[in-house]
């Protein structure tokens, strides 16, 4: 549902539906993206890093990576460009995370996982060694 919003660019009030920023700011990010692209498509520059985009286009650091993570830009045709790890900020190719940042949340939750399935063990160990018996001392017991 459409709600009234700030532009997180300018400040300008506008209607937040299918943008996150107001309608000038699109264009400004359009013609952005244009620069950028137009520059990186040319044979010359298609072996450009990140820094010689920047410096050659104008275009800040964070706005190209948007345009990478929006998929707008894809790093198989483009060998020399990068973004950070969204945890470590170690240059990436693909995915949030770096191989070493990846590996270490898989192996945190693997531990966590590992002293789950300890703990509970442990509690039904617990839990069977103390069994309860009932008697069927003054019941009724019908048999067929």
């Amino acid at each position: 549902m459409p709600e009234l919003a700030n532009c997180p660019d300018c400040g300008a009030l506008f209607v937040k539906a299918l943008r996150s920023v107001c309608e000038t700011c699109a264009k400004d990010v359009e013609a952005q993206f244009d620069t950028v692209y137009s520059f990186i498509r040319k044979r010359d520059n298609r072996r450009a890093s990140i820094d010689e985009v920047v410096e050659s286009t104008g275009v800040s650091k964070e706005r190209i990576f948007q345009f990478i993570r929006e998929g707008r830009i894809l790093l198989s045709q483009f060998p020399n460009l990068t973004y950070p790890c969204d945890s470590c900020g170690k240059d990436i190719r693909e995915g949030k995370l770096c191989s070493t940042c990846r590996s270490r949340i898989e192996s945190g939750i693997e531990q966590s996982n590992r002293e789950k399935d300890f703990s509970d063990r442990k509690a039904v160990r617990e839990k069977s060694r103390y069994t309860t018996y009932h008697s069927l001392e003054g019941k009724v017991r019908k048999d067929r």
